[in-house]
């Protein structure tokens, strides 16, 4: 019998439409030979499975099924690729364990802690991996234009502790930025992190552990053609990715094995994607871990797959029987 999964996308943040390209993507990297596929669409309390035949159908949310005809059909497995609430947050995971429905990514904790950049990179801290100076705002806390050039410095990012995409994210240059930029951030999320520059190489690694094997990607260096790699850099083009990136084989070595260590110290499940800058010193600093990362056949990931050597179809097939 063929397996049935759901392949979650969408979900409540700017980064809507930007989820349900990963959910296409992973839709076509997945063996349809193995297993039966839909992708169930997410927005509030709006979810919906789309059918063979161009319709959709609502999802009952008391066991996560839906009605095809007189075929009442649930699902064996979902593949979670919601960046953003409620996907990558641990809330859908909660949900799915209650239901005691296997899923593709970490667990509550791992996925609620990663979602939350400040806590992450403070947690991780802890076990000395280095990581920008910075501070945290909470909603209705101001800070001053003098204290964030005393304690952090110029330039620096302002973004939202929760999210991704670059959605909200400023590179500050002079004094007259900082408020607004702390506003636009507070658009998109309820905390704001403040964060020193670092002027250095920017790569990106991707990691997955199966109960048998333990894979960790060729880094991808991120030369973005913009201030930093905010949104169009991401997804319109303005940036070159160049995997495996141009550093020494112990660079790449100390990359992957810091990867491997956050993946396990983290307790993550599924691929996971972790964003660093290394600055003078060949000093490699986290910048955040990615639990849900993209999956567009343009995406960091299938590109580092291909770097590896791996078909992405066979590494789709791993994380699914991993959790059988």
């Amino acid at each position: 019998m063929k397996r049935t999964i759901a392949i979650v996308g969408g979900g409540d943040t700017s980064e809507f439409y930007v989820s349900l390209r990963s959910a296409q993507g992973i839709y076509s990297f997945i063996d349809k030979e193995k297993y039966t596929l839909y992708i169930v669409e997410m927005q509030g309390l709006r979810w919906e499975v789309q059918l063979s035949d161009g319709t959709k159908a609502p999802i009952d949310r008391n066991d996560f099924s839906f009605q095809n005809g007189a075929e009442k059909v649930k699902f064996d497995f979902v593949y979670i690729t919601i960046h953003g609430t409620p996907g990558e947050d641990g809330r859908l995971q909660g949900y799915f364990d209650l239901l005691q429905i296997p899923y593709s990514c970490c667990g509550v904790l791992a996925a609620a802690l990663t979602y939350d950049k400040f806590a992450c990179n403070q947690y991780l801290k802890s076990f000395g991996v280095r990581v920008a100076e910075s501070l945290l705002l909470r909603q209705g806390q101001a800070v001053s234009d003098e204290d964030v050039i005393e304690k952090i410095g110029l330039p620096c990012f302002i973004k939202p502790s929760l999210g991704g995409s670059s959605f909200g994210v400023t590179k500050v240059k002079d004094k007259e930025q900082i408020q607004p930029a702390i506003a636009k951030a507070f658009e998109e999320a309820q905390e704001v992190v403040v964060e020193a520059f670092m002027n250095g190489t920017e790569l990106t690694c991707g990691c997955y552990k199966t109960l048998d094997k333990s894979l960790v990607f060729p880094p991808t260096e991120v030369v973005t053609h913009n201030e930093f790699f905010d949104y169009d850099a991401k997804y319109n083009g303005q940036v070159d990715e160049i995997t495996p990136a141009r550093i020494s084989d112990e660079l790449t070595l100390r990359i992957q094995t810091l990867t491997s260590a956050i993946y396990d110290i983290l307790g993550c499940s599924g691929i996971i994607r972790i964003d660093y800058i290394v600055t003078a010193g060949e000093k490699i600093n986290l910048l955040e871990v990615n639990t849900t990362p993209g999956m567009t056949a343009t995406s960091f990931i299938p590109q580092q797959v291909r770097a590896a050597g791996l078909d992405i179809k066979e590494v789709m097939t791993d994380i699914i029987e991993n959790k059988f």
